[in-house]
C-alpha cells in the first residue's frame, strides 16, 4: 500500500480515471451496437442517422484517449460500409 500522500492521491486518481474511461468505452460500444442493429432492422435513413451520432462519439473517444485515430477511422468505415450495402 502506499505510504506517502501523493502516492494515495494518485491511486484515487487512478481509480477514478478508470471509471470515467470505462463509461467513455461502454457508450462508444453502445452507439455502435444501435447502428449494427439500425443495419439489421432498420431502414437506410435511420441507420445513417445513427451513423452520425456513432461517429461523434467514436471521434470524442479518440480525442479523449479511450481509442487510437486509426481505430476510430476503421470502425466508422466498416459501418458506413455496411449502410452502404443495404438493400433500399
Amino acid at each position: 500500500m502506499a505510504n506517502h500522500s501523493s502516492a494515495k492521491k494518485a491511486i484515487r486518481q487512478t481509480i477514478t480515471k478508470t471509471l470515467i474511461n470505462k463509461n467513455r468505452s461502454s457508450r462508444i460500444k453502445t452507439y455502435i451496437k444501435k447502428v449494427l442493429h439500425e443495419v439489421t432492422h432498420g431502414s437506410k435513413e435511420t441507420a445513417k442517422a445513427a451513423l452520425i451520432r456513432a461517429q461523434s462519439e467514436i471521434m470524442k473517444g479518440v480525442t479523449k484517449n479511450i481509442l487510437k485515430l486509426n481505430t476510430a477511422s476503421r470502425k466508422i468505415s466498416n459501418l458506413s460500409q455496411k449502410i452502404k450495402n443495404m438493400p433500399v
